[in-house]
């Protein structure tokens, strides 16, 4: 049932752009007889033209390979359709895109944004990567209803908005991903033939046709609000997502909104708010000058929450919520999304099956992550928690859902009588509780903390 809402809402707002495509003029960006207006980059895949289309074919023994304008867009946009074969051939469509001639031992690397095409049982077709950078920005698993949009054998829809510093994608008419990002305003756009193993055969082909772009009286489409949004802003919303009901936890300046989870007021010591980050300082040995764990002065119940934490070796820490002090006892305890150094720090090793590792419900249940999509120790990750109003509780990792289960269910109390909290009458069953951030006496920073109250 949660999520008949989005559904109903992703119907709207698809007939809704659909309405509101022509805004100014299109233009053809292929003229469907040469490749006129674009170059290939990087790899030797082969690119015709068959029938007024852009047939890209893979060949072995060659990196990733892109056709190329030739001119640079910043705000537009694009509407093409595109084929994938089979169930295993994986493109992309780059936008926003440069070729840095330094990258790749001085043999130069394209890199940019990248609307995804992916026809394997992943679906991630219409998420955004960052190829030759940062990796995945927004994969598809943080919006199910999209992945249900690709159609297999067919023609696929794609449209891409880029307007400022805010990019959207839909498939087939179905909104897919919403990214908030500043790295790149303007670049080429290409279409990619993914480099191929050894264990593939080539000449697989993928066909893009109908290509055109829209440069002029760009007006943004509206997106479904129940759609999550990665914002990589520094502490900051957009106005869509304030109307929306997101709020900041922390503004990046001051400690408004938290407390000692001991006391009425903020630490006097023990952290550190600088450079839009607040951290943990180290008391190195000396607990007078510890800080105490801090929680928010709001009382939360059923939430999505996001934030941006930075680890350093060996560190760990926590994200804790429904948080309470249980009877009989003078401290707090709640139910935490692990912060952890997995490879530093001992702790990771503890538990049972992996439950006290990075993103981990602690000491109930273990992430399930993979290493490609946990960033090293001094890099930002991204965390979200989802709480939804039937109890349903969700954790994610850099976009990645990591675990899930329902909160107060037969299978929960049955993980916490086998836990560490078995005596705490209640133990992540309170209806409201505040949010905490752990002081495990290391230098963990956290950003970026937004939340929107579900109902």
């Amino acid at each position: 049932m949660r999520y008949l809402k989005l559904i109903f809402s992703i119907a709207f707002c698809s007939c809704l752009s659909l309405g509101s495509l022509a805004q100014g003029k299109w233009q053809q960006l292929f003229n469907g007889k040469n490749f006129s207006g674009w170059k290939q980059l990087g790899g030797k895949a082969v690119y015709t033209v068959e029938n007024g289309a852009v047939v890209g074919t893979t060949v072995s023994g060659t990196p990733n390979s892109f056709l190329t304008t030739e001119k640079p867009y910043g705000d537009f946009v694009l509407e093409l359709e595109v084929l994938l074969p089979d169930t295993t051939t994986n493109s992309g469509i780059q936008f926003r895109s440069i070729f840095n001639r330094e990258a790749n031992e001085g043999k130069g690397r394209v890199q940019g944004y990248q609307y995804e095409l992916d026809a394997s049982a992943r679906a991630w077709t219409g998420g955004i990567y960052d190829e030759g950078r940062r990796g995945w920005l927004y994969p598809l698993t943080l919006n199910p209803a999209a992945q249900k949009a690709f159609k297999h054998g067919e023609f696929n829809k794609v449209r891409i908005e880029c307007i400022g510093n805010t990019i959207k994608t839909w498939l087939n008419g179905v909104p897919a991903a919403y990214l908030v990002d500043e790295l790149t305003a303007s670049g080429f756009i290409a279409l990619q033939v993914h480099s191929i193993s050894d264990k593939q055969a080539p000449g697989t082909r993928i066909v893009w046709k109908n290509i055109r772009i829209q440069t002029g009286k760009i007006k943004p489409s509206p997106f479904p609000a129940d759609i999550h949004v990665v914002n990589n802003l520094s502490n900051q919303l957009t106005p869509e997502e304030v109307r929306n009901g997101w709020k900041l936890l922390f503004d990046g300046k001051t400690s408004a909104g938290w407390r000692s989870s001991r006391a009425e007021g903020f630490p006097e010591k023990g952290w550190s708010i600088e450079n839009g980050e607040i951290s943990v300082i180290p008391n190195m040995g000396n607990k007078e000058n510890k800080g105490g764990d801090i929680i928010t002065t709001g009382k939360f119940s059923a939430f999505d929450i996001s934030f941006d934490f930075k680890l350093t070796t060996g560190a760990n820490s926590g994200f804790k919520y429904f948080v309470y002090t249980p009877e009989g006892t003078t401290g707090v305890v709640g139910l935490e999304y692990q912060v952890l150094d997995d490879k530093n720090h001992p702790d990771a090793k503890n538990g049972i099956e992996g439950n006290r590792r990075l993103a981990s419900l602690y000491d109930l249940i273990p992430a399930q992550t993979t290493d490609r999509f946990v960033k090293a120790v001094g890099e930002w990750n991204t965390a979200r928690v989802v709480v939804y109003p039937d109890n349903h509780v969700e954790h994610y990792l850099n976009g990645i859902k990591v675990l899930e289960y329902e909160r107060g269910s037969e299978a929960f109390r049955k993980l916490v009588a086998g836990s560490k909290f078995r005596d705490f009458k209640g133990f992540g069953e309170i209806a409201a509780g505040p949010l905490m951030i752990q002081d495990h006496d290391d230098k963990v920073y956290f950003r970026n903390i937004r939340i929107k109250e579900l109902k």
